[in-house]
């Protein structure tokens, strides 16, 4: 058998290595870098310093922004009145005449100090039973309340409008006259006003049309 036979089929692992072919572990200590270490450090520490300084200002601005504010705070069980926004509730405000707000709604579970679940009825679908605080004004059961957000009747609106209608007496300002008179007469009709609030609904038409009368018709 030749021997470069041999030496060719031995496996490299066989082979014996001499004290040259052979190096040290390295320490551990010796790999890391210590200016990356402290470089990562002083990030993490500069990170937490800012975060400090941000929950501060916060704190800081809602003291300022909260002044003069009554905080509200409901419990479970409550009742309170909901005002229903336009991108929330597009059907419930699609037109000015109707309500802007609903309730009463009991209050079924208190997320925190600033959202509150509620108990909806199945009119609104799939509209989320969690509202912010801002949005709920409590509910007296034992009292009179009324809905906050329910436009109220005022014998002065019309009064306002009739007032607004100036300038020389065209056909469009006499027509848009008619129909603010028009708008009276069903407001008095339908409200029980007293005597004093009809004396002046009716002093306010009397002078206003003897006004308009006056620009219509001047006197020689």
């Amino acid at each position: 058998m030749e021997k470069g036979w041999v030496q060719e089929s031995l496996s490299p692992c066989a082979v014996p290595l001499t004290p040259l072919d052979l190096l040290p572990i390295p320490n551990e200590s010796v790999l890391k870098h210590r200016d990356g270490w402290a470089k990562a450090e002083y990030v993490q520490q500069l990170h937490e310093q800012v975060k400090i300084q941000i929950e501060k200002k916060n704190a800081s601005y809602a003291k300022q922004a909260n002044k003069g504010r009554k905080q509200m705070l409901f419990e479970p069980g409550d009742w309170v009145w909901v005002h229903m926004r336009k991108e929330r509730f597009p059907e419930q405000r699609k037109s000015k005449l109707l309500p802007r707000g609903d309730g009463p709604f009991r209050v079924l579970q208190k997320v925190n100090d600033n959202a509150y679940k509620l108990e909806l009825p199945s009119e609104y679908g799939n509209i989320s039973a969690t509202f912010n605080v801002t949005d709920l004004t409590f509910f007296d059961v034992g009292g009179d309340d009324v809905n906050p957000n329910e436009p109220k009747d005022d014998p002065n609106q019309t009064n306002d409008e009739l007032r607004n209608i100036g300038g020389p007496m065209t056909r469009a300002r006499a027509k848009q006259m008619d129909n603010a008179l028009s708008l009276l007469i069903q407001d008095i009709k339908g409200t029980s006003l007293s005597s004093k609030q009809g004396s002046h609904l009716f002093h306010c038409i009397i002078s206003h049309v003897g006004q308009e009368g006056t620009k219509m018709f001047p006197p020689p």
